[in-house]
């Protein structure tokens, strides 16, 4: 009986012993679920789990629980990842916009101009992989482990890690544990529609979680004793919550899943489930008390937890300090995969010369500009630390199969009245680094741009330039009155004004100093101008021709441009200047001499504090020689339309109403960004504008026009909407101006 009794013990403690993993020293492994934002509930885990004192031997991730397990593994506390999520925009981390400042200069005139750009090879047009291509995330994780770059197997990381990915063409499960990791992570966070695909081995994967979103059962094969779990997977909505195709996809994904976890939990020792239902996969902003959630839910098993850590011995961990650098020097950078593009291409979009210091910044900004251009459907980099303490960036590009473009716009504005744009775009048509776009502008005026570029970065690049311009204008009779013929008596107040512009150039231009761009070129300007409000020319038709001349000359300008943004701009600097010399002309202008025309402009943005920023602004040009000439003198007045020749805008009056061969302006802007995306301003600008200003002193004796103006603008995919009322003393009257998207 006595042995009976002491087999029926020793059998129920062996029993209870299984089952509570009462091994001497448990192996303890950590799982963590996907579930976009709901994942950094894995943060408020993690803090709990770190103050019980548990040592986690292994971490098995999918999704967002492979980026937080990731970056855990690599040798960070769970507070230290409160502090790094803490402080991050999702908003900004999610998306590819790149800082207007950034961009190289052709990046900046493009993205001023287009609102929707599609692939168009083969003239089919099709849609991105992902609403994101996930670069500002992968700067991001190689930024923070940069520390262990050098490590390939991440079974070597201060905590032993792997993540799950999936196989997008074949639906397979594919387990990442070498490479590079902020690669794995990006792989395994890739949310479908989200997040642009990544390649790995040539392999084109996906969220992990479309197949394993807990991987306890790789975790357990790993050799761990004990599992401690964290699921904060969605649970099924009602109908009232699937207000979205993305809602739909998830929870077509979550019916799998949720299955899925019936066994999954059986296999988990310390189960963790937060109670975070009321947020979604994408409520980053509500991070903190998603964070507070993951604490709370573990903070029910605190006892159970201590109890793991007392049977653990004491394991010898690499703990990372959280860096203070903002800069790093780079010795030398290595491209490969780069077959279609130069070095020198690559080099001048990433806005790097070496051996230099760069900030992180300034890093992440370039690798997002080379992003940005659409020619590399993948940027994979590193940074390797030297035993000098410097460090090498390896870039395994693979380029884009996609040439061709598709790009679309629309703009209304007082002068030019509607139009919409057509642009078709293709990179690589004569020779390797250049593209070549063409703007069909249909609307209430006719109008086309086509641009030729050989980028070489930096290096000189090489242009070709042709456009048309036209509009219609009513304008007073004084502005015609230079071109008038002495026995012509006009008794009109107003005439109707056809003005018509084409002009080619051929340049060459470089960065200088990195940030300044000089260019040089010459030029072909045909311009003509006329009415037909008056007179009968001599094909016995009803108008007037002012000006019917071609133009020939030389160029060159210099341009430093910083600003955030071009319409509402926060910070920056700009610097513009110009300086054209025609020397021939062939056409109606007969008595034409050879002249020069003088241009700068110069703008600062001061912001004064978050929400509110002061623009103040400078700017004048002057014509030397060519007094017969006056075809190209500054037509000052309106707001809100693509720049042409020397058409000046100025509040207060209407567009074309001021004509002069000199102009100074200056003007000072107030803007109160009062909700995200919409702006309050006030504005006020003086004018001299005048012949021959700076020879007789009249430029300096009193200002001449003077303007204010009030707006709301709003800042959209489409460009700006702009309304602003402005008024002059001069003229006692108000004007007011519209402008609706990017200007071109």
């Amino acid at each position: 009986m006595k042995r009976l009794l002491l087999f029926i013990f020793l059998a129920i403690s062996a029993a209870l012993s299984w089952g509570q993993n009462d091994t001497e020293d448990p192996k303890v492994g950590l799982v963590l679920s996907g579930g976009g934002a709901k994942g950094l509930a894995h943060i408020g885990a993690l803090k709990i789990i770190e103050d019980s004192g548990i040592q986690i031997d292994y971490i098995g991730g999918t999704s967002m629980g492979a980026i937080i397990g990731g970056l855990y593994a690599s040798g960070y506390s769970a507070r230290q990842l409160d502090s790094i999520f803490e402080e991050l925009d999702f908003d900004e981390l999610i998306q590819d916009e790149i800082p207007r400042k950034a961009k190289t200069f052709y990046e900046k005139t493009e993205s001023d101009k287009y609102a929707v750009t599609l692939p168009f090879d083969g003239f089919k047009v099709s849609f991105p992989s992902g609403l994101s291509k996930g670069q500002n995330v992968y700067n991001l994780f190689s930024k923070l482990t940069s520390h262990i770059s050098e490590i390939d197997d991440f079974s070597e990381l201060p905590i032993p890690f792997f993540c799950v990915a999936t196989n997008v063409e074949t639906g397979e499960e594919i387990l990442l544990e070498k490479g590079y990791l902020p690669q794995a992570i990006s792989a395994s966070g890739a949310l479908p529609s989200l997040f642009s695909p990544v390649i790995i081995d040539d392999k084109v994967l996906i969220d992990g979680g479309v197949k394993n979103n807990y991987p306890v059962d790789q975790l357990r094969a790993k050799g761990m004793d004990i599992i401690i779990g964290v699921d904060v997977q969605d649970s099924l909505k009602t109908r009232e919550d699937l207000n979205s195709a993305f809602d739909v996809l998830v929870q077509i994904n979550n019916f799998r899943t949720i299955e899925d976890m019936k066994s999954k939990r059986e296999q988990t020792d310390v189960y963790i489930n937060p109670n975070i239902d009321e947020f979604t996969v994408v409520s980053f902003d509500e991070g903190r008390k998603i964070i507070e959630a993951g604490e709370e839910a573990a903070a029910v098993y605190k006892e159970q937890l201590e109890g793991i850590a007392g049977k653990q011995t004491s394991r010898n961990r690499v703990q990372v300090a959280l860096s203070k650098e903002s800069s790093i020097f780079i010795e030398s950078v290595e491209i490969a995969g780069n077959v279609n593009y130069t070095r020198a291409y690559v080099m001048g979009k990433l806005k790097l010369k070496v051996p230099d210091e760069v900030s992180y910044e300034r890093l992440s900004e370039g690798i997002n500009n080379l992003s940005a251009t659409g020619s590399f459907q993948n940027i994979n980099y590193r940074m390797v630390e030297t035993p000098k303490g410097t460090h090498k960036l390896y870039f395994d590009l693979r380029e884009s199969d996609s040439r061709t473009l598709l790009r679309l716009s629309a703009h209304y504005d007082d002068l030019y009245r509607t139009a919409a744009l057509i642009n078709v775009t293709r990179k690589r048509l004569f020779t390797n680094n250049d593209i070549a776009s063409f703007d069909f502008i249909v609307g209430d005026n006719l109008r086309y741009n086509f641009n030729y570029y050989v980028d070489k970065g930096y290096y000189w690049s090489i242009g070709l330039n042709s456009r048309y311009s036209f509009f219609e204008k009513d304008v007073k009779t004084d502005f015609i009155v230079p071109e008038m013929i002495e026995d012509q008596n006009l008794q009109l107040n107003e005439l109707q004004l056809k003005y018509g512009d084409l002009t080619n150039q051929l340049y060459v231009e470089t960065l200088f100093r990195r940030t300044f761009l000089i260019g040089a070129g010459i030029e072909h300007k045909w311009l003509r101008y006329l009415s037909e409000t008056i007179g009968i020319d001599e094909n016995n038709l009803p108008r007037t021709v002012f000006e019917n001349t071609n133009y020939f000359g030389v160029y060159g300008y210099l341009r430093y441009d910083t600003m955030d943004n071009t319409f509402f701009p926060s910070q920056g600097i700009v610097l513009d200047g110009d300086f054209h010399f025609y020397g021939f002309a062939n056409g109606s202008n007969e008595n034409f001499e050879e002249f020069s025309i003088a241009k700068a402009n110069l703008a600062y943005a001061l912001e004064i504090s978050d929400d509110f920023t002061m623009v103040l602004s400078t700017e004048g040009g002057f014509k030397i020689g060519g007094r017969n000439t006056r075809s190209l003198d500054f037509f000052v007045g309106g707001y809100g339309f693509q720049q042409i020749n020397n058409i000046v805008p100025l509040y207060g009056y209407e567009a074309l109403s001021i004509r002069g061969d000199t102009y100074l302006k200056s003007a000072v802007t107030f803007d109160y960004e009062f909700v995200k995306n919409n702006h309050l301003n006030l504005s006020a600008n003086i004018s001299n504008v005048g012949d021959r200003l700076f020879e007789t002193g009249n430029w300096i004796d009193e200002i001449d026009y003077r303007g204010y103006a009030i707006g709301y603008g709003m800042e959209t995919f489409l460009g700006p909407l702009e309304l602003k009322y402005a008024y002059s003393p001069e003229v006692d009257n108000g004007e007011w101006y519209v402008r609706i998207g990017f200007s071109f």
